[in-house]
């Protein structure tokens, strides 16, 4: 059985390297939308909802990264959209990518990837993103949950094989104020952390030896083209997260360097889920102040099937 990072490899070649960003506040719906529901978090989960309907309509993504931050904005109610959003991910077949970048100690750090790992949780997930910058054996109660176990000898029942992808380049200016920093012994604090990345794929090679990339991923933003190319040559099996494209100013041509070699998922969030206010097809309905959920889901769509076009043609 392959974990779910090499199930993700082969969907993104398979459906395209898109991944759809339901990182959804509820600004980024039209005050139309939104008084048409009965609360915020009920207008975005019907939103998600039908966006996903989109994707897996059209095969137009490989998988959906929801950022827990703006569930968690909305209380309680908004955490039972979080969960919700991920179930409708996994009822329309696609990989539920958690951005919820974690990042502790000892028992801390085991009750986190008990929340996010563990079998009948309700916050469940496929992937999860992890902050290393407390330690590397912040890691290991995460990496634990991707080793693969059968719990019966037909193969019916398994536990585990889940992936993380560990920040190692993001997307945002300040990455410089730490990622670049130069170390005494050498190198930067990002080539640090990729060794270690290096070095646990190294291990999971032996567990998984036929797999062609391994459950421990890497986030690696596509603003920058410097270093592009230097990062996907330093890490030819690591599959990455690949931010940044969009909204963020990251063009297809660097997300297309990254992708290269073991390959990767290119997140876009606020390009789809506010494509509906640049979608020209909508000027009129915006002016009146008219759209519909119908409307804004279709516009991202759209901007769902534009956006795998121009990652492939890049």
């Amino acid at each position: 059985m392959a974990h779910i990072m090499q199930q993700l490899q082969e969907v993104a070649r398979k459906n395209g390297p898109l991944c759809v960003g339901l990182d959804t506040d509820p600004s980024y719906l039209p005050d139309s939308v939104l008084k048409a529901f009965d609360s915020p978090v009920e207008a975005v989960l019907a939103y998600n909802k039908e966006i996903i309907k989109r994707v897996a309509e059209e095969k137009s993504a490989c998988c959906f990264k929801i950022q827990i931050a703006y569930y968690e904005a909305m209380g309680i109610e908004g955490l039972k959209a979080y969960i919700q959003t991920i179930k409708a991910v996994h009822e329309a077949g696609f990989i539920a990518i958690s951005d919820i970048k974690r990042g502790d100690i000892a028992d801390t750090a085991k009750a986190y990837a008990r929340a996010h790992f563990g079998k009948g949780s309700d916050f469940e997930t496929d992937i999860i993103t992890i902050n290393p910058y407390m330690g590397f054996d912040t890691l290991k109660p995460f990496t634990e949950y991707c080793k693969l176990v059968v719990s019966s000898q037909l193969n019916e029942h398994a536990e585990g094989g889940k992936g993380i992808f560990v920040l190692l380049r993001t997307s945002n200016p300040g990455m410089v104020d730490i990622e670049q920093q130069s170390l005494l012994a050498g190198g930067r604090v990002l080539d640090k952390t990729g060794a270690e990345l290096e070095r646990i794929s190294a291990e999971f090679k032996a567990l998984y030896p036929e797999q062609t990339c391994s459950p421990v991923g890497a986030v690696v933003g596509c603003t920058e083209e410097s270093d592009a190319r230097a990062l996907r040559n330093a890490y030819p099996d690591i599959f990455f997260l690949i931010p940044g494209y969009g909204a963020q100013g990251g063009a297809a041509k660097i997300a297309a360097t990254l992708l290269d070699k073991a390959g990767g998922t290119v997140n876009s969030s606020r390009g789809i889920l506010c494509a509906w206010k640049k979608d020209e097809s909508l000027a009129e309905g915006r002016e009146k102040g008219i759209l519909c959920l119908k409307d804004i889901a279709d516009a991202a769509g759209k901007a769902c099937r534009d956006s795998t076009a121009d990652l492939l043609n890049a």
